[in-house]
């Protein structure tokens, strides 16, 4: 973990007109068009990459400078304050710069009041809904077109929970989303699935799971991992909020 820190610190830093504000840019995610095999405007297929984010508050800085020190994070708060993003944003970064090999995003296939199993389509089809967040978060870093190539070519992996299972991932930038829908059981299995020249990412919110609460194992995932030497646990607050300020109102009360 030190080396590889070490050798982060060491590169050169880009020049301020690369580092780009959290969020700026467009946030339309994948185009209708694209999915229906028309042709994408010139403007958004070169989609360019902005190759640095910038925090937009303490706990964000917090946590990007976590992800740049330590191999397993985890990276609890409410909705909105960039969890996701930033764990997605950070993968890109790392596989720009040649630290990894490939990025691998898994989410549970947990409904939230709804049940699509009816649709049609085989299981990829059917994990779509689910992991739509980690599309419109790739697709905002890189573009569409470098990430259908890296899709095909299975530099970016998208799965759920349940692929992970019996996998040793090295090489890799991991980042497990919504760790609040899984249970304890599955998320020992996955924190345990992490290699060598590796990092991995768990984001959540404790307080919304679509469990039952006594379910969710990331409270108590957090509580036995926070002491542990060589793992970080960074929690963001109602302030980190980046949506709109309603967001922020509205969990205090809700």
């Amino acid at each position: 973990m030190g080396k590889r820190a070490a050798r982060r610190r060491s590169r050169p830093q880009q020049a301020d007109s690369n580092i780009h504000e959290l969020f700026d840019g467009d946030k339309s995610g994948w185009d209708p068009l694209a999915e229906q095999g028309q042709n994408v405007p010139p403007s958004q297929r070169d989609q360019s990459f902005r190759h640095h984010i910038r925090p937009k508050s303490e706990n964000q800085a917090a946590l990007m400078e976590a992800i740049d020190n330590f191999n397993l994070v985890l990276a609890l708060g409410p909705a909105g304050t960039g969890k996701t993003y930033i764990a997605v944003a950070k993968a890109v970064e790392a596989l720009d710069a040649g630290d990894i090999a490939r990025i691998v995003l898994a989410r549970p296939a947990v409904e939230a009041g709804e049940n699509i199993g009816f649709l049609p389509g085989d299981v990829e089809a059917k994990m779509a809904p689910y992991l739509r967040p980690l599309y419109d978060a790739l697709n905002d870093r890189l573009g569409a077109k470098r990430l259908r190539t890296y899709l095909s070519d299975g530099t970016i992996e998208i799965a759920p929970i349940g692929y992970m299972r019996g996998r040793t991932l090295n090489n890799a930038f991991v980042v497990i989303d919504e760790a609040q829908n899984c249970t304890y059981g599955q998320l020992k299995m996955l924190v345990t699935r992490l290699g060598w020249n590796s990092t991995m990412i768990l984001t959540g919110d404790p307080d919304q799971t679509d469990l039952l609460p006594e379910l969710s194992g990331l409270s108590e995932m957090s509580d036995r991992l926070q002491h542990v030497e060589d793992i970080a646990c960074v929690q963001l607050r109602d302030k980190d909020i980046v949506r709109h300020p309603l967001v922020a109102s509205m969990l205090t009360v809700l």
